[in-house]
């Protein structure tokens, strides 16, 4: 069995993308904002199982080609399984990203929710923006974790009885300062693009809103109570009561915030079932920039 961990995820990989994006949204953006009418030969980063490739290739012009590069030995294979039944061009590479050497060929380079799991975003960047040709466009998915959470809306509890914001965004800051990972990398990518002399940037939010209610068809009802459960986004406290309380002093919480963290969580795993009223909006920031070298 793989020791990578993103291996031992594609489950949860392929039950929780649905929550994102709608998909006439990504066609808005292929044809009329990044206005892709000629084929292009893109490289993904982080590519996982192809979740992006799989989004895109329909949608791009005939004879594009799409390139993924992931560390994980069994998210490729699943994603050579995939695209074997499928009309694309294609190319599967394993390597480390953080240490892997490509080319510089590819029209577009893109990820999605991977930055935030790497300590060195700029560098990713960085290597990324090195295997674009002149004028081609990085083109980044990822997360704002913080407004995830202040758009996550159980009917019946008011919403600070089960999300607590203020502490959150201290303990998400927290862990980016210390392990460099950053959940809030969504909002900040604009930021690195410019700084690294990309031109035409430009920041999207995905504008899927998922609803989850009693009166909806069983069978969408189940799919979609499924993908938020399989997400954690009620799941009960994985400690006891005073280990819980312990370990987010010991991250910097007052005990108040840690003992208000835990009825939090504890409330909505219990609240939350198939039957619930939910509204949630994952807001995936999408991020994009014309690559620019100055002589």
């Amino acid at each position: 069995m793989s020791d990578y961990y993103w291996d031992t995820r594609i489950e949860y990989l392929r039950n929780s993308r649905d929550l994102y994006y709608n998909d006439d949204y990504i066609n808005f953006l292929v044809k009329m904002v990044w206005k892709i009418e000629s084929p292009v030969h893109i490289i993904d980063f982080g590519c996982g199982y192809g979740y992006l490739g799989l989004k895109l290739l329909p949608l791009l012009p005939e004879g594009s080609t799409y390139t993924g590069v992931d560390l994980g030995d069994q998210l490729l294979d699943e994603a050579r399984q995939l695209y074997a039944k499928l009309p694309y061009e294609t190319e599967f590479i394993q390597g480390d990203i953080q240490e892997i050497v490509l080319e510089r060929k590819y029209d577009i380079a893109i990820c999605h929710a991977f930055l935030l799991h790497v300590p060195n975003p700029m560098t990713i960047l960085q290597k990324m923006m090195d295997t674009v040709v002149e004028t081609g466009k990085m083109i980044t998915f990822e997360p704002h974790w913080i407004s995830n959470m202040a758009n996550f809306h159980l009917h019946g509890p008011t919403q600070s009885k089960t999300v607590q914001l203020g502490l959150l965004q201290k303990l998400y800051e927290q862990s980016a300062a210390q392990s460099g990972k950053d959940g809030n990398i969504g909002m900040k990518i604009p930021v690195y693009f410019s700084q690294l002399g990309l031109q035409n940037i430009e920041c999207r939010v995905s504008d899927k809103v998922n609803f989850l209610h009693p009166n909806m068809e069983d069978s969408h009802k189940q799919k979609l109570y499924q993908s938020l459960l399989d997400s954690g986004y009620a799941d009960a406290p994985t400690q006891d009561r005073e280990s819980f309380i312990h370990n987010l002093i010991d991250r910097g919480a007052t005990e108040q915030e840690a003992i208000t963290q835990y009825e939090n969580e504890l409330l909505l795993s219990q609240e939350f079932h198939q039957e619930s009223t939910i509204t949630y909006a994952a807001n995936m920031k999408i991020t994009f920039g014309t690559v620019v070298r100055r002589l």
